[in-house]
């Protein structure tokens, strides 16, 4: 009796046990430590730390036409090479005009400029909420240019510069310049009052003397090359990277400054006496909308790559370049903006 109610027991033991098997017994059974870290399985891994989000929108530059080249072809290399999905907008309106878009609500996001903002412009600028950031971006001399059959006032001094563009000089024939010259009338041609090469000639070269009557003042550089290449007496002035580029068309005249004729080049172009262009030089610049900036990425990756490759592009272009140290102040400027 003892056997058959010890049998029992042990029947009934191991039906207890094949129950709380199949009733999920092994949990106490210690799992992986594959989430050891306390991480859920199913969260997301985070993104490599070199993968950045990629830039996309638009970049609003006008301004000056001499500047445009180089910006033109720094947006090109930016668009190709850096951010293709950012488009760079570059238009040239002429400097003055182009700030006339930048300080206002909402302008442009950069204004090229060929000669420095000035006070009343820097006033529009901060009564819309922004102080412009002035970039140099290269050096340019400013070219006075002739047509290839004028071979007799290739090399002129600086004085008989000013005199063919003074209404106070009184000349009005290639002859009064000099008695060997071709006694025809001198055709005077230049940009307009828009392009800060215009302010720069008028102010800095003529001391804000009045032009001579009837000089052809036009917008376009394109348009001053053409009609300069069809006119035998033409001479007209704008910056050197548009000779350099129409150097089949035009000849730069040589000026002699004192020392000698010297010929406007990336060599002789610079701001101190050690450049024998130099009384002809000026800085150009970018000015850009700091706010704009800080709210746009993508404005703000450009200005420090424009300035990053200032140099080359510049030589690129028909600009001197600025010194290394300008650049990397400017760069450092801008990045105290992120």
């Amino acid at each position: 009796m003892k056997s058959l109610k010890k049998l029992s027991m042990l029947l009934l033991l191991a039906a207890v046990m094949t129950i709380i098997a199949a009733c999920g017994g092994g949990e106490s059974e210690e799992e992986p430590e594959e989430n050891a870290g306390g991480s859920d399985e199913n969260t997301e891994e985070p993104a490599p730390a070199d993968e950045e989000e990629a830039l996309e929108g638009s970049v609003v530059i006008d301004g000056s036409g001499t500047v445009y080249p180089f910006m033109a072809k720094m947006a090109e290399n930016y668009m190709t090479n850096e951010e293709e999905n950012v488009s760079v907008e570059v238009s040239r309106a002429g400097t003055s005009a182009g700030f006339e878009k930048f300080l206002i609500e909402d302008g442009t996001d950069f204004n090229d400029a060929s000669r420095p903002i000035k006070d009343e412009e820097i006033t529009a600028a901060e009564e819309v909420g922004f102080t412009p950031l002035e970039l140099k971006v290269a050096l340019d001399g400013l070219t006075v240019v002739i047509n290839k059959e004028n071979d007799w006032a290739t090399e002129l001094t600086e004085q008989q510069v000013k005199d063919i563009f003074l209404a106070s000089s009184g000349v009005k024939n290639w002859s009064d310049i000099d008695p060997s010259f071709p006694d025809e009338p001198i055709v005077t041609m230049g940009p307009n009052e828009n392009h800060g090469t215009y302010e720069f000639f008028f102010e800095t070269i003529l001391e804000e003397q009045d032009l001579v009557e009837g000089v052809n003042l036009q917008q376009d550089y394109s348009t001053l090359v053409d009609l300069v290449s069809k006119d035998k007496n033409a001479i007209a002035f704008f910056g050197y990277g548009y000779y350099e580029s129409n150097t089949d068309k035009l000849t730069a005249v040589s000026v002699d400054f004192g020392d000698g004729p010297v010929a406007p080049s990336l060599e002789t172009i610079g701001e101190s006496e050690d450049f024998a262009y130099s009384p002809f030089t000026r800085p150009v610049f970018t000015y850009l909308n700091p706010e704009m900036a800080k709210e746009k990425a993508q404005v703000l990756d450009y200005a420090i790559y424009a300035m990053e490759n200032a140099a080359t592009v510049a030589s690129e272009t028909g600009f001197a370049p600025i010194p290394e140290e300008e650049i990397q102040a400017n760069i450092e400027e801008l990045e105290g903006l992120q």
